[in-house]
């Protein structure tokens, strides 16, 4: 491309550039012909009526016209001589005198002009070229036809040198112009070039490379815009990798969760089968194979809520907060009683838009995760106050705590904080997920703060533009 550019910007130059100067030139050489030949013109009519007054004196003082003739034309010839002008007198088609040197024979016999025309023209001898005038003197001595010769040498060197000089002034200039062109379109593809080879990194798989951005016109721009979309494509790349991962780890801890309760029941169905064993035993084995189905159905219904939330098909109602926070308690009063665990409530607005349903499946989870965190005589509260203009529902405990790399994977299906004591407790890993999901369905915000062996603070933000009231 640049290249390209280069020879193709080079050459309309050189074209447009020469051809002007040829222009120029052909013009300035018309002109002086046109001042030259008009000049000729002027000193022909001088010379053919000086002439006629010349022979006319001459015979008023009664000498022979014939006989003076001679000198009388060698005076001119002498005179006109030192301006590159050569003269010639010729009577019935007959030349009688001529000032022009014998090498110089025309190549083109001139014209006889009409009785008082006169015929202007160029001829040429071997290695010159005139400007040729010829006319008949006045009456009564129009038999005489007088020819005026301008020998253009001159002007045609002076034309040749100032041509050369030109075309040699055009060389130096365009050698000029080819230097600068390169420079200037080494900087003009220089951004180009940069944008190829950022392109060509990210395509290899380098998403961090980027290009320099100076100056405010137009390239700076174009640079700008591509680092822009470099910005969007690494942190598409970054999601589109960080989803796969997260995919890739819910089949690996789908599989594993299917895993472990469908190698139970094939034991203990293999068990009852082929061992001899009592009647005791067969209602043990059964009891171990029935809540391992209980636990797969779990899974199952965790699934088909999940997939019904990603919908996002939910009604809004007015909820009451003090209701639906009262109801949660008591849905998890035995759990906290069994636990030692004391857990309290308290409402700080009145209304909140939402799927009540919802909502209370979303705080059930938060508050069965925190009476799990706590140990014997924890504590967790229940809180809905409003913040900066937005209502927030927090739910606290003092329990075991995570750290910031267990935050980051919370929400993920099948994630485990505690994977022995999850499983024990009868957890399935999908509770946060639903959370984070029913969060998303009432356009809040699900937080967590966390300190190892301090407890966990959990907040869902509801912002003003889906809670009104």
């Amino acid at each position: 491309m640049k290249r390209k550019t280069y020879l193709l910007t080079l050459v309309l130059f050189l074209l447009f550039f020469n051809g002007s100067i040829l222009l120029i030139t052909i013009v300035n050489l018309n002109t002086s012909l046109n001042n030259t030949r008009s000049s000729c013109l002027r000193e022909h009519d001088f010379i053919t009526a000086a002439l006629a007054k010349d022979l006319n004196a001459l015979e008023r003082r009664g000498s022979a016209a014939e006989s003076a003739l001679s000198s009388l034309f060698g005076s001119y010839v002498s005179y006109y001589g030192k301006q590159n002008v050569y003269l010639a007198l010729a009577q019935n088609s007959q030349t009688l005198y001529s000032s022009l040197p014998p090498e110089q024979k025309l190549t083109k016999t001139p014209q006889i002009p009409p009785v008082g025309q006169r015929i202007i023209s160029t001829v040429a001898s071997p290695d010159r070229k005139y400007i040729s005038i010829s006319g008949a003197l006045p009456i009564p001595y129009d038999t005489y036809v007088f020819s005026y010769y301008y020998d253009l040498s001159e002007h045609t060197d002076s034309w040749k040198q100032m041509t050369s000089l030109l075309f040699l002034i055009g060389i130096a200039v365009s050698s000029l112009l080819a230097v600068c062109l390169i420079l200037l379109l080494s900087r003009i593809f220089k951004p180009l070039r940069q944008i190829s080879e950022a392109s060509q990194s990210i395509a290899s798989g380098d998403y961090a490379n980027r290009l320099p951005v100076t100056g405010d016109d137009e390239l700076a721009e174009m640079a700008g815009s591509f680092n822009n979309m470099a910005d969007a494509i690494e942190n598409q790349i970054a999601q589109l990798a960080e989803a796969a991962a997260q995919k890739q780890r819910f089949i690996d801890n789908f599989a594993h969760e299917l895993r472990t309760p469908l190698t139970s029941i094939y034991g203990y169905a293999e068990y009852i089968q082929k061992a001899a064993i009592t009647e005791a035993d067969k209602l043990e084995a059964t009891g171990y194979i029935m809540s391992e189905s209980h636990r797969l159905q779990n899974i199952a219904y965790r699934l088909l809520d999940l997939a019904y939330l990603r919908s996002g098909d939910i009604i809004f109602a007015p909820v009451v907060m003090e209701e639906l926070l009262q109801s949660v308690s008591e849905t998890m009063y035995a759990k906290a009683e069994e636990k030692q665990i004391t857990l309290a409530y308290e409402s700080g607005f009145k209304l909140l838009d939402g799927d009540r349903d919802l909502l209370q499946s979303l705080l059930v989870n938060l508050t069965d995760n925190a009476i799990k965190a706590c140990i014997s005589g924890g504590k967790v509260n229940l809180k809905s106050f409003m913040q900066d203009g937005n209502k927030v529902i927090e739910v606290r405990d003092n329990g075991r705590g995570m750290t910031d790399e267990q935050i980051s994977h919370v929400t993920e299906a099948f994630y485990r904080v505690d994977k022995a004591r999850s499983r024990a407790e009868g957890g399935v890993g999908l509770g946060l997920s639903i959370c984070e999901l029913i969060v998303a369905c009432h356009g809040a915000q699900l937080s967590f703060v966390s300190q190892l062996g301090e407890g966990t603070i959990t907040t869902i933000t509801f912002y003003n533009s889906l809670t009104s009231r």
